[in-house]
């Protein structure tokens, strides 16, 4: 009987360690997923920024000029229900005005064009860099919250089941051929 008792008492402490590690492991997860949400914020925020001074520093043509600062403006401003789809417009804008070398020429003939091109290019290459990290902490995530242990005893708490953020991130052949 006291040996009974004692091999169930153990095996709940076991089972008790095993699901108090598997929630650190998804809290460790999830605060990864919120760094890198963060950074793909930041990222998405400099190359709207690098976009906007682009756009204002009187060097593309009034066209482009109008927009590219449009596209921009519209993805600094967006709610977070429409940030994805503004942010795939800025992205579409970029390819628009960018698509050509003879645009990024324009920009780096000006002065402090070649560090604006530059900037931009970062910017460009950046975003797709932080929204791959994002996406593949989401994945991690989410293949940790669908096992049966996790939702029978709701290790996940009340954290919101995560979403990945999928944009068109393509960058426009002029810059992308810059980065390289």
């Amino acid at each position: 009987m006291i040996e009974t008792l004692i091999w169930i008492v153990l095996a709940l402490v076991v089972v008790g360690v095993y699901l108090s590690w598997t929630a650190g492991r998804l809290d460790r997860l999830h605060a990864r997923l919120d760094a890198a949400r963060a950074a793909l914020d930041a990222q998405l925020l400099r190359r709207a920024s690098v976009a906007q001074e682009v756009a204002t520093s009187g060097v593309l043509d009034p066209a482009a000029s109008i927009v590219l600062y449009q596209a921009a403006h519209a993805a600094r401003q967006a709610e977070e229900e429409q940030r994805e789809v503004a942010e795939s417009e800025l992205s579409q804008a970029l390819r628009a005005v960018f698509g050509e070398p003879e645009q990024v020429e324009a920009v780096r003939e000006a002065p402090g064009g070649e560090e604006t091109a530059g900037e931009l290019a970062a910017a460009v290459r950046r975003v797709a860099m932080a929204r791959r990290f994002h996406n593949d902490a989401v994945r991690a995530a989410r293949a940790l919250r669908r096992h049966r242990k996790v939702r029978w005893f709701r290790l996940a708490g009340h954290a919101p089941f995560p979403l990945a953020f999928e944009m068109d991130d393509e960058p426009p052949a002029a810059l992308a051929d810059r980065v390289a």
